[in-house]
């Protein structure tokens, strides 16, 4: 009888010992495009914005986040869940690499393609619950309650997709209480508001231990208009109002938890497309028929204030040193608006993907066109982009923290975006050893 319950005991105290230790739950709120000085500099930009910046008093915050090469929304993302840049995560572009444009315009929506363990999994792997709404590069994470982003066409069958990819019938169940969830291509004010509401019935509903959570329409509206415009204060001020529900509900679900707010990169005002197409088609490296690609050896990928070029053959030497020539023959060129032109040592050492030999760096003003046949000179399609160089000050993103085991008042300085997943690792209690960044508290 005392064995028994000796080896019950020791059975016992073997698991608590496995189990994670005592941490903090944790919401991760992402607001795209969000730059630091919107909520640091609030007041004298005219910006009303009392539940963000609450976080500087109650909480730490950093001055500015570096983010990743290129600085746009998926790789920065993907970096932000895993702590380490796009040469090891792998999600290098927006888009997916397809010069044959066979993929009809795919965004590299699928976890499947992230090489390196996710804050979910490190989740996961500790037994805590996890939940997500709208996270980019989310589809198939392994997430207990999941609603990725994606979209194809805009049209009904979208909302079709989305629900065969969410949790089995996640969907479903919170609709019936909320109405119709927010289709995947919509970036609009209402649809953040209509996926702010669904986070806040997820927490309410599940009370998950870690919650990623993410707003898109000030970067929306930011393309649209442009940076500092009167159209894009009103939505940040909308997105305010949202980020103090969401806030409000994790604290009424886990009065110790933490949020903790991040955005993926800045923002610059556009005037000028390049046609960065038409010089490889020019010197033969594209081949079309018809407006279509039939065959190539070097080709541009569009990561808006920045090109990826790659090679279809990085051993051919005699293609490279032809795109090399192109290259300095462009840049020479005022037209084509290149601040530089960073070389594969170059993009290895800034962590960009694997795939790109060179990456063409904008001058603010500047942005990849989206057309092979566009004249030069040509108007922005934007009026605003990101993607350019992420040394840049503009190109800084945001941090927020409060809760549980995060000091108050406190400025973190300047910061890079690969510390911020080890950091809410520390605050979880879990494990991210593959993070190339490091915690920012004790």
């Amino acid at each position: 009888m005392r064995l028994s319950t000796l080896l019950c005991a020791t059975g016992l105290l073997s698991m608590a010992a496995s189990l994670p230790a005592a941490a903090a739950p944790v919401l991760m709120i992402s607001i795209d495009g969000l730059r630091p000085a919107d909520v640091l500099q609030a007041e004298q930009r005219g910006l009303h914005l009392p539940n963000l910046q609450a976080f500087l008093h109650q909480g730490s915050y950093a001055q500015s986040v570096r983010g990743v090469l290129p600085t746009l929304t998926y790789p920065s993302h993907t970096t932000l869940i895993t702590g380490v840049s796009p040469a090891l995560h792998g999600i290098g572009g927006n888009l997916t690499f397809d010069p044959y444009n066979k993929n009809q315009q795919g965004w590299d929506w699928y976890a499947s393609d992230i090489k390196v363990p996710t804050l979910w999994d490190a989740a996961h792997a500790a037994g805590l619950h996890t939940a997500n709404v709208h996270w980019p590069v989310s589809v198939g994470a392994q997430v207990d309650w999941n609603l990725p982003q994606i979209w194809r066409t805009g049209t009904a069958d979208d909302r079709k997709l989305l629900a065969a990819l969410a949790t089995p019938g996640l969907l479903p169940s919170l609709e019936h209480d909320l109405g119709p969830y927010a289709d995947g291509i919509d970036e609009s004010m209402a649809g953040d508001r209509t996926r702010a509401h669904f986070a806040v019935k997820l927490l309410e509903t599940r009370k998950p231990d870690f919650m990623t959570a993410y707003l898109t329409a000030l970067d929306h509206e930011q393309h649209v208009s442009g940076p500092d415009t009167p159209q894009a204060r009103a939505v940040l001020g909308q997105i305010d109002e949202l980020v103090g529900e969401l806030v409000d509900a994790a604290r009424r679900v886990h009065p110790d938890g933490v949020v903790v707010v991040v955005s993926d990169h800045g923002f610059l005002p556009v005037q000028h497309d390049v046609n960065l197409y038409a010089p490889f088609i020019a010197d033969g490296l594209v081949t079309l028929k018809d407006g279509a690609v039939t065959d190539w050896k070097a080709m541009p990928w569009n990561d808006g204030g920045s090109g990826a070029i790659v090679l279809r053959d990085p051993k051919d030497a005699a293609v490279r040193d032809r795109v090399q020539a192109l290259l300095a023959r462009l840049q020479n060129d005022p037209a084509y608006g290149i601040a530089s032109v960073l070389d594969k040592t170059r993009v290895d050492e800034d962590g960009g993907t694997p795939l790109a030999q060179w990456f063409v760096m904008f001058k603010p003003g500047f942005e990849m066109g989206i057309k092979p046949d566009a004249p030069m000179p040509s108007p922005g399609h934007y009026l605003g982009m990101h993607g350019y160089d992420p040394s840049l000050a503009q190109m800084r993103s945001t941090l927020l923290m409060r809760g549980k085991g995060v000091p108050s008042n406190k400025n973190l300085g300047d910061i890079d975006m690969r510390d911020i997943a080890p950091t809410v690792a520390r605050l979880l209690g879990v494990s991210l050893p593959q993070a190339q960044g490091k915690s920012l508290l004790p």
